[in-house]
């Protein structure tokens, strides 16, 4: 059954009643970085979220974010802070990588722009991850490794996350998609567009090999938008994610590999994507019960 954002929302309460009174952090710090990167040409800021008390990196995962500005409106700092505090969760580094005035270009897939030339800079974008934000990381944190990474963004943000874990899966463990932009095409529904070949990440997964360690989390509102292109009665987005899920399941990957959440009423913005990461945390790095 759907959950309504309602019901996530009554869940969730105690915590966001946590985050209304209980300001100071008990088990992270935050600290704002700022490093230029010679792919992209600009400077790209960055919010970290730690441990209070840094485990040996090894023991450590790793969450980076894209759209990481949206992280701050969320109030991720106190959302992460009680989830650990709380025993919910296991400590862990997440870095929110804020997108530039050129996000439409940096965002995409690398295997190709879109119809209209946008994500033209997705290679870059990808070869600032692993050539300099990384090795950034390792040397500010000393940090020669992690116990696992992933990756997760928001809109199309959440498409170049996935991209580039499916792209780069030996570095990856999970990705977490929240309203992705999986309709992202390479050809315009008046130049013949066809579902089945021109979806441009459904067409890599399709192509690809399957990853058996992969974890995928995918989050969609049944409000994120209205269009419905095939007039079967769900918006595209939908269409879109679930699709995406049966390209998965055609590699091989199962249920237990996906969890996918569609937040009835969900809208695509901020306030949606906040009650859907508690719930993505919980999936990643939930403690188990004994």
């Amino acid at each position: 059954m759907t959950p309504s954002t309602e019901e996530v929302f009554s869940r969730l309460s105690p915590y966001f009643w946590l985050m209304a009174v209980a300001p100071a952090f008990y088990s992270i710090r935050t600290e704002q970085l700022t490093i230029f990167s010679e792919y992209l040409e600009r400077e790209v800021l960055l919010d970290v979220y730690m441990p209070l008390q840094l485990p040996a990196p090894e023991m450590m995962s790793l969450l980076l974010i894209n759209d990481g500005q949206d992280l701050l409106q969320m109030g991720f700092d106190t959302m992460l802070d009680e989830l650990v505090s709380a025993g919910t969760i296991e400590p862990l580094m997440a870095i929110g990588i804020h997108c530039g005035p050129d996000r439409k270009m940096e965002y995409g897939t690398a295997y190709s722009p879109d119809y209209k030339g946008r994500g033209a800079k997705a290679a870059s974008y990808h070869k600032f991850i692993f050539d300099e934000l990384m090795p950034y990381i390792r040397k500010t944190y000393q940090a020669p490794s992690f116990r696992d990474k992933t990756f997760a963004g928001f809109s199309l943000g959440a498409l170049s996350a996935l991209d580039i874990v499916w792209n780069h899966a030996s570095e990856f463990s999970r990705v977490g998609v929240f309203s992705g932009s999986l309709w992202w095409r390479r050809k315009g529904y008046d130049d013949g567009y066809d579902d089945e070949k021109d979806r441009l990440m459904h067409l890599q997964v399709r192509k690809g090999e399957m990853a058996p360690w992969l974890q995928f989390f995918i989050e969609c509102g049944t409000a994120d938008e209205t269009a419905d292109r095939n007039a079967n009665g769900v918006i595209d987005s939908i269409d879109d994610a679930l699709d995406l899920i049966v390209e998965l399941k055609a590699k091989g990957y199962t249920d237990k590999h996906i969890r996918y959440l569609e937040l009835e009423g969900g809208t695509h913005d901020v306030a949606t994507w906040t009650i859907a990461m508690p719930v993505f945390l919980e999936w990643g790095w939930g403690k188990k019960k004994d």
